[in-house]
């Protein structure tokens, strides 16, 4: 369980859904006889009826397989925009700097899935999901069949029906009123993807 001080807490399914599905590459969390074993994983979000599920593969050799067939509550944590934030900023004191970050984390009981036939359909949407803005798109099945099985044979997927989300959008909704825009024309000057990023997060949680 994330600490979730109240300020920071964000409940909205449609809110936490949207944020998996743009931040879908997640760290996939297991314990298993070893203790605790970790894997950085790209994910489908997928429905049954009211049911979430998050969808994904692992290679066979993975250890973490051996801890997904036991079954049980796993954790997929999708990290979203994140920064350091200096007290130069405030206009208020005395402070000290802290970090902002966008997170949502995904609980649920998983099963591992061979079947061939489903892992197909699942790579096809990875594929044709991060080729969608590509002017002309890789396709899996203009692979040669031989080389695409032989592929498929060395993974294996897992599906998590998700119990529970958690979202924690810490993004000084704690500072004063007078301080939040100037963090987000810090961050703007900074320039960088992830300061811009982590600034419309910002921008999109002030009082309209």
């Amino acid at each position: 369980m994330v600490y979730l001080p109240p300020a920071f807490t964000e409940t909205r399914p449609e809110v936490l859904v949207a944020h998996i599905e743009q931040h879908d590459f997640a760290l996939l969390v297991s314990y298993g006889a070893e203790g605790l074993t970790a894997s950085h994983i790209p994910f489908v979000v997928d429905r049954d009826g009211e049911q979430m599920h998050l969808l994904g593969h692992l290679a066979r050799p993975n250890p973490q397989v051996e801890d997904l067939a036991r079954g049980g509550e796993v954790l997929a944590i999708f990290s979203g925009p994140h920064g350091y934030i200096s007290p130069r900023w405030y206009s208020t004191g005395p402070a000290v700097p802290t970090w902002n970050y966008v997170d949502v984390h995904a609980y649920g009981p998983v099963r591992l899935v061979e079947d061939g036939e489903w892992l197909r359909r699942l790579v096809g949407r990875l594929s044709d999901r991060h080729e969608a803005g590509s002017a002309a798109p890789w396709r899996m099945q203009d692979l040669p069949e031989p080389y695409l099985s032989g592929m498929l044979s060395g993974i294996i997927g897992f599906d998590i029906a998700v119990t529970r989300l958690e979202g924690k959008y810490k993004l000084s909704q704690n500072r004063p009123a007078v301080d939040r825009p100037r963090v987000i024309a810090a961050l703007e000057r900074q320039g960088d993807s992830g300061s811009l990023a982590l600034a419309q997060s910002m921008r999109e949680r002030e009082p309209s």
